[in-house]
């Protein structure tokens, strides 16, 4: 699966040329002409990079990298700007963009720089878990779907890490204690299944749906159809 670069820009000629140049280098191209629409775009739809222009009409390039930055902060941006002063490029790097580069730019440098951006965020330890439009920030301990905020307690955050970090695999109850509680299965407890009723309500979407599955006499899966 290619990379999706998102570019953020409002001037269609750099468009064009960013979604050609890009896609030669075997990017997957994605194109908003605004900062508001661009936001959007970053925050709804998988996108691995953003190339962003600093001057754009709607919301700046700014108040969208503070944005990316409190939401998103895992998301590289590369800013791009007519500008030249060394203030900008501070400004831009201080707000949360991980490069800088000046228009006029050559298309293989910035091709090089999106690389070895990506190249940081694959040897970058996961912080984040995803899956069936849950999304487990494992830094801040804050689970969402979408814009929820679900509250968990201490023991059903770590038993929701251990199902996604294993999501579409059948987990025993026995590999479940022993990863969550931390002790060997008493076939007296009901622990396990007790703590994951109080998961699976917690989850559950606006249609009752939850993802945790019940495997007859074996245990729980995570369905993983993210």
């Amino acid at each position: 699966m290619s990379d999706v670069i998102l570019v953020i820009e409002d001037e269609p000629g750099i468009v064009d040329f960013l979604e050609r140049g890009l896609a030669a280098h075997g990017f997957e191209v994605e194109a908003a002409p605004d900062g508001v629409s661009g936001t959007a775009k970053a925050l709804s739809e998988r996108v691995d990079l953003v190339v962003l222009d600093m001057m754009l009409p709607g919301r700046s390039g700014l108040e969208l990298l503070a944005e990316l930055r409190e939401v998103r902060p895992a998301l590289p941006v590369i800013a791009l700007t007519a500008r030249g002063e060394i203030e900008d490029r501070v400004a831009g790097l201080d707000a949360g963009a991980v490069d800088y580069l000046t228009k006029p730019f050559s298309l293989s440098e910035l091709a090089a720089r999106i690389r070895a951006q990506l190249r940081v965020v694959a040897q970058a330890p996961a912080t984040t878990l995803r899956a069936n439009e849950i999304e487990v920030n494992l830094l801040t301990r804050e689970v969402r779907r979408g814009e929820e905020v679900i509250r968990l307690s201490t023991t059903e955050f770590e038993l929701l890490v251990y199902l996604l970090q294993n999501r579409g695999r059948v987990l025993s109850r026995e590999q479940i204690l022993r990863a969550v509680w931390g002790y060997d299965y008493d076939p007296g407890t009901n622990v396990v299944d007790v703590y994951v009723g109080y998961l699976r309500r917690k989850l559950r979407d606006g249609n009752g749906n939850t993802p945790i599955v019940t495997i007859r006499s074996v245990g729980y899966r995570f369905d993983a159809s993210d």
